[in-house]
């Protein structure tokens, strides 16, 4: 009797003191946070990880309390020690996985606030899921140590002697371990940013890394995660760079019909010499091609009536002049950058004259107007210099060559 009153009182006592710490910590430490600087500090310091804190005091007391109940039989004494040493291990590394995750919590915030301002910061999920996975092994091999009253050190010299199996069952989380240090390590990988990784149909926004897994949302809003030791084994392509440079390229071709390029006539040459953008272009190539056709002349004589022999104008050579001039003189394009139009070359699908310039935003719907906006402007100029884009016939163009009398016509 004396035994069962000793060990519920224990029992007992042990609870009260665990409600009382528990009180006392969330009463007591909040006001000393509060007057903390806001940053990691008052994370560690959060009521989950003092409500974990306060569930150490029963194991404990009931560790330095049991050989003080009377009559108990020792083997009895060692036992309940043993396995309240094993729940004291036990909530220890509860206390150190809350404490991680208060990190965690505290790095996703941090992430958040600097989606808007800019400043890089790293996730350190895996290096958290990595820990909770270490202080969980350490501890299990503890708690087991400790029932069967045993040196942790038998077990671990016979975990190292299991060294290979365990190699084989955490295969994955080593390799990912591995690769997400060297993602971080080089600054390869962030959260927030757009990565693209065509083999596995990855194309959108990094919002998760984890130490197994990269979780990517895509821009049609699925979920693609991939494991992390994939990204060092295979190629991919990270956006961030041209987030941070302020220009996102443009490079578009617009396909002309060769069969339109002609050379110009002097009456089309003052028509276009109205073009602000294109006068002083024309200026000073009229000037240059007067001065070569006049020293031609006077060389050869006898050649000069041919055209084939002197310098003109084409209609595509000053198009293209035109579109120069109208990209150095857009005001959403940086001026900075690579800015040109050049000619590609002619295929089967005409002549290719490409767009290559970097829009003074990364904003994708801005950037798709103001591309859109560009090659509106030249598909709506081309009848100004005679040419015509590059079209292949359609059902109702065929339909229109084979009506009768459209051959004569």
């Amino acid at each position: 009797m004396q035994t069962a009153i000793a060990l519920a009182a224990l029992v007992l006592l042990a609870y009260a003191l665990r409600w009382a710490v528990r009180l006392v910590l969330l009463r007591a430490v909040p006001r000393f946070r509060r007057g903390l600087p806001a940053g990691w500090l008052q994370a560690l310091l959060g009521d989950a990880v003092l409500t974990r804190l306060s569930q150490l005091v029963p194991s404990l007391v009931i560790q330095a309390g049991i050989f003080a109940v009377p009559h108990l039989h020792p083997v009895a004494t060692t036992v309940i020690r043993n396995v309240a040493v094993a729940v004291t291990v036990l909530q220890a590394a509860r206390v150190l996985t809350a404490l991680l995750d208060a990190l965690e919590h505290y790095n996703q915030a941090s992430i958040a606030a600097a989606r808007d301002t800019g400043a890089p910061t790293r996730s350190i999920k895996s290096y958290v899921q990595l820990g909770k996975l270490v202080i969980l092994l350490v501890a299990g091999v503890v708690v087991v140590a400790t029932l069967i009253d045993r040196s942790p050190l038998i077990l671990l010299s016979g975990l190292g002697a299991m060294s290979a199996v365990l190699m084989l069952v955490f295969k994955d989380t080593i390799l990912s371990f591995t690769a997400g240090v060297q993602l971080a390590g080089n600054d390869m990988l962030r959260v927030g940013d757009w990565l693209q990784m065509d083999q596995v149909g990855a194309d959108g926004a990094v919002v998760d890394m984890a130490l197994n897994t990269v979780k990517i949302r895509n821009w049609d809003n699925t979920i693609t995660t991939i494991p992390t030791w994939r990204l060092m084994s295979e190629s991919f392509r990270n956006w961030r760079g041209m987030s941070e440079s302020g220009g996102r390229r443009i490079k578009r071709a617009l396909n002309l019909d060769a069969g339109t390029a002609r050379f110009l006539t002097p009456a089309e040459i003052d028509a276009l010499g109205q073009i602000a953008l294109l006068r002083p272009y024309l200026t000073q190539v009229r000037a240059d091609i007067a001065a070569y056709n006049a020293d031609f002349a006077r060389q050869s004589p006898d050649m000069a009536h041919e055209i084939v022999n002197l310098r003109a104008l084409t209609n595509i050579g000053t198009f293209r002049a035109y579109v120069n001039a109208y990209l150095r003189a857009h005001p959403r394009l940086r001026q900075d950058m690579t800015l040109m139009a050049r000619m590609l070359q002619p295929t089967e699908n005409g002549m290719p004259i490409e767009i290559y310039a970097f829009t003074a935003t990364t904003a994708w719907t801005e950037y798709e107007a103001i591309q859109a906006d560009i090659f509106d402007h030249l598909v709506a100029i081309l009848p100004e210099f005679g040419l015509r884009a590059f079209q292949n016939p359609s059902g109702s163009d065929l339909a229109l060559a084979l009506r009768p009398g459209s051959i004569s016509q």
